[in-house]
């Protein structure tokens, strides 16, 4: 798969000075992290849940989370089970897994509501469990967290194959100023013990909002909420940083739909993407399709950030060396403090391409939209 496959290649010329490289669900975990892009979650309980993963995987989504938690009611959680087991077993059996001419499927991830869960599903989907990248973990602390990734460990055992942890940061805990820092430092130590199946750390903001009664208006952003904003700083903090020990720290949802050129509901989803992006944050949780493509298109390198980091690390004309001027002449790069900075524009670069000069958000986001509208190639 890659990021914009569902654009003709000629269009995809005209727009990308370097095209996004295509990858599998068995790639490095950084990359993978990075291509998640717009995570479009679905309730498990769709009567056409099969078609619809097709359906979208067809329109540009790469990642998606089938819900069984708090997408669905309490009392649809067993059929909510049974149709998903149904769903992946028929998407497992239709042969568009892979194969010639076939519609590659999204990373493909359930949101369960407990640890045991976990094994329950694996054990049975059987062969199915194959088309799965991994299971979200909400309500994570470090208290549930522990059952969480141990029951992934073994899942993945069963199943002979690489399964992924998401946690999911939203309890009250965190919002809370005199247990966040604690909940914080034993959540990283927990999850340093797993590393290798953490894939990305996603946050929960409609959750710490309802800890205070909060809900923010279409035209504010996670951002405008003081307490929201602080969580997000401390999350970063302490486990999104960029000496080795971090993970991918995923941008928190954007409630409002459907999404209109002009309106105020793209206008507030563009820039709560700029401030995730300011703040240390990739990818975002989306609940309606239409928000894929914004999503999608700001996450394209523009040429600017793209030559500032080449200048960076050695690969343009500032030659890596300690401070120089940017190719476009607005600001200064800086080797030694911009590096992480740089390395992450380049990863971004890879997976998700670099814009020709000239070509910005609208043209990428209009791409995305219309050939999603026609719910295949655009050409």
């Amino acid at each position: 798969m890659r990021q914009f496959g569902h654009l003709g290649p000629d269009l995809r010329r005209r727009l990308f000075l370097v095209e996004p490289v295509p990858f599998d669900r068995h790639g490095p975990a950084v990359t993978l992290a990075t291509a998640l892009g717009g995570t479009l979650y679905l309730p498990a309980t769709r009567p056409t849940l099969a078609a619809d993963v097709r359906k979208q995987a067809a329109r540009g989504v790469v990642s998606m989370v089938l819900c069984l938690e708090d997408a669905i009611a309490d009392r649809e959680v067993a059929a909510g089970a049974a149709n998903l087991v149904a769903g992946l077993r028929e998407l497992a059996g239709d042969g568009l897994s892979g194969g010639a001419g076939a519609v590659e499927l999204p990373l493909l991830f359930v949101r369960v509501r407990a640890p045991e869960q976990i094994g329950e599903l694996i054990e049975r989907l059987g062969e199915s469990a194959r088309l799965l990248s991994g299971f979200v973990l909400p309500k994570f602390t470090e208290q549930l967290g522990e059952a969480y990734l141990a029951a992934l460990a073994a899942a993945e055992t069963a199943c002979g194959q690489r399964l992924f942890g998401m946690p999911v940061l939203e309890s009250p805990e965190l919002a809370m100023l005199e247990r966040r820092r604690d909940q914080l430092l034993r959540i990283a130590e927990l999850l340093a013990k797993f590393r290798d199946r953490v894939l990305a750390v996603r946050l929960g903001v409609t959750d710490l909002c309802a800890a205070y009664g909060l809900r923010r208006a279409p035209e504010l952003t996670a951002y405008d909420l003081a307490l929201v904003a602080a969580v997000i700083g401390d999350v970063v903090n302490v486990l999104g940083r960029a000496d080795g020990t971090g993970y991918t720290v995923t941008g928190p949802v954007w409630e409002y739909f459907p999404l209109g050129v002009g309106g105020v509901e793209l206008a507030g989803l563009l820039r709560e993407i700029e401030l995730d992006r300011a703040n240390g944050l990739l990818g975002k949780t989306c609940v309606h399709p239409s928000q894929v493509p914004a999503v999608h298109a700001r996450s394209v390198v523009t040429h600017e950030e793209y030559r500032d980091a080449q200048d960076v690390l050695g690969g343009g004309p500032g030659g890596g060396l300690g401070v120089s001027g940017s190719a476009y002449g607005n600001k200064m790069n800086e080797a030694k403090p911009h590096r992480a900075w740089a390395e992450r524009v380049l990863l971004r670069a890879e997976v998700f391409g670099v814009a020709r000069p000239g070509v910005g958000f609208a043209e990428l986001y209009a791409a995305c939209r219309d050939a999603g509208r026609d719910g295949g190639t655009a050409r």
